[in-house]
């Protein structure tokens, strides 16, 4: 390889897919990755192990994929003496050994790391293209020109825009299939009593040895970070990330959309694709993951209904690509935003699910075991009771951010501002997402197992979510009443009499003096750290 370098292709750790645009005319001659391990992208948040590991696990499978296709990588382990710990710094330290004349990056996955970039090749003074992320069906320019003159942004305009322009489960006429473009309302189904039945378990994936030396570096490295590795299997390659869908679809997707939003103690996985991951590090691509539902319901023999097919491919063609546009398009400012003045502190069960609130100590207990709960246990359990508590969503979104292992910005700051916070006003959802216990009563079994009532709001076994929903109403009267969605909740107000208002305001505040926690179970306000 000549020196200096003709370019100096920078590889992050949500960009693992061979086929990425940094790599457009590479010469192996010419040219050479560049990839670090740094402390900075796990502390930066205090990101739990699974989130690390399967970052870190990628990257280095990654790396020897392409050294054994002959490509030139210079890759930075996190235990190197001389990693500094920071990209930036790296980077630097990088280019003064190589000397590059130019450096390409693909679009990174985060407003900090882009801007980050852009800084540090202008003090080195070398030019830096960032070139547009193929990955993606809708570039960040397509969303733009999709909001362009639209007072409200909704996701089933846009959805239906990239239907139609790829041609996804359209008919002979390039109508929707089925007559209706959504099925949602078919996707709501919950377990009988008994619970699910006949549910087979998701393919695993036993660590190899470089998944093994990642899995020994974390507990090492980050032994007092949140989170567990025993169970550890996630897809870190395009090979299982490939097998992972293939069990998906030969064994759950079919009852995927009845029960999407259904949830159970101690399982995990239910019917879920266990994909995210695999997609937002970028090791399969969306239109593999797409097609194959599509192929699923059309070639099944009515094995998989057009339900599901449907409600699976809207998460990935509509909502995935929805959210991304909605993060650009207005980044940096959205991720200050905070439209119910929300400031109360993230309790400190949220890091040890330590809590006498079944469904939230089985929720936060999964995703401290595995990095991972699916998007009602995010949006309708961790989500909603931050919400009503009142919590500062920025500090909700550093929790999410931590913990889960599908956790980028671009996909996690605005299904967690704006979807589960309403901290945007609005922009992304029509109302909040506010729900008393009843709902999660409704769509689990978690009230079964334990303490608190969800139909009551007072009393020593009130269920707190039901506490702090009436409070939320209460505290937010004006706000909502004014959202025509929100109209009838707020209209309920009125069958409560100050007596009752005032004994559900003075047992909300209890819950937050105690940190979160219900005031008979004690309670800490340890804070994100």
């Amino acid at each position: 390889m000549k020196s200096p370098l003709r370019q100096l292709v920078l590889v992050l750790g949500d960009q693992l897919n061979a086929d990425s645009s940094a790599f457009d005319g590479f010469d192996a001659g010419q040219d050479a990755i560049w990839m670090a391990e740094v402390a900075e992208e796990s502390e930066h948040v205090w990101t739990g192990k699974p989130r690390i590991a399967v970052f870190l696990a990628g990257m280095r499978h990654f790396r020897d994929a392409r050294l054994k296709e002959g490509k030139p990588v210079h890759y930075t382990p996190l235990d190197d003496p001389l990693n500094t710990g920071t990209l930036s710094a790296e980077l630097v330290r990088a280019v003064k050994t190589l000397r590059p004349s130019r450096l390409v990056v693909c679009e990174p996955g985060e407003w900090r790391v882009w801007q980050a970039l852009e800084a540090t090749a202008t003090a080195l003074g070398l030019p830096l293209e960032v070139r547009v992320d193929r990955h993606f069906y809708a570039s960040i320019a397509d969303f733009k020109e999709h909001a362009l003159g639209r007072k409200q942004l909704r996701l089933e305009f846009f959805y239906r825009e990239l239907r139609r322009k790829n041609a996804v489960l359209l008919d002979t006429k390039g109508e929707p299939e089925g007559g209706q473009w959504n099925f949602d309302h078919d996707n709501r189904g919950t377990f009988a009593k008994g619970g699910p039945k006949d549910l087979r378990p998701p393919v695993t994936f036993k660590p190899d040895a470089t998944t093994r030396e990642v899995l020994a570096l974390v507990e090492t490295r980050f032994a007092s970070h949140p989170g567990k590795l025993d169970a550890f299997d996630w897809p870190v390659t395009p090979a299982e990330a490939r097998r992972a869908l293939d069990d998906f679809i030969a064994h759950r997707l079919a009852e995927f959309g009845r029960y999407q939003d259904a949830m159970w103690t101690k399982e995990p996985w239910l019917y879920h694709s266990r994909l995210s991951v695999a997609l937002n590090l970028k090791l399969i691509d969306p239109r593999d993951v797409v097609t194959a539902a599509e192929r699923a319901y059309r070639e099944g023999g009515g094995s998989v209904p057009l339900a599901s097919a449907e409600g699976f491919i809207r998460q990935i063609l509509g909502w995935r690509e929805y959210v991304r546009g909605i993060y650009w398009h207005f980044m940096p400012d959205y991720a200050v935003k905070n439209a119910l003045g929300a400031g109360q502190p993230l309790p400190g069960f949220y890091w040890t699910g330590d809590t006498e609130m079944a469904c939230l100590r089985d929720a936060i207990g999964q995703t401290l075991d595995h990095g991972y709960a699916h998007h009602i246990q995010r949006l309708m359990v961790t989500g909603l009771y931050s919400l009503l508590l009142g919590v500062d969503p920025q500090k909700t979104h550093q929790w999410y951010l931590a913990v889960y292992v599908d956790a980028v910005e671009w996909v996690e700051l605005p299904n967690t501002l704006g979807m589960s916070q309403y901290a945007d006003g609005g922009i992304m959802a029509s109302k909040p997402y506010a729900a008393t216990g009843k709902y999660i009563q409704r769509m689990s079994n978690y009230c079964k197992g334990c303490r608190f009532d969800p139909a009551k709001s007072t009393g020593e076994d009130a269920c707190p979510f039901t506490t702090l929903y009436w409070d939320f109403l209460l505290r937010h009267e004006k706000v909502l009443a004014a959202n025509q969605r929100m109209a009838l909740q707020v209209k309920n107000l009125a069958r409560l009499n100050p007596a009752s208002r005032a004994e559900i305001v003075a047992k909300a505040a209890l819950i937050r003096v105690h940190g979160g926690k219900p005031p008979s179970s004690g309670g800490q306000t340890t804070l994100f750290p």
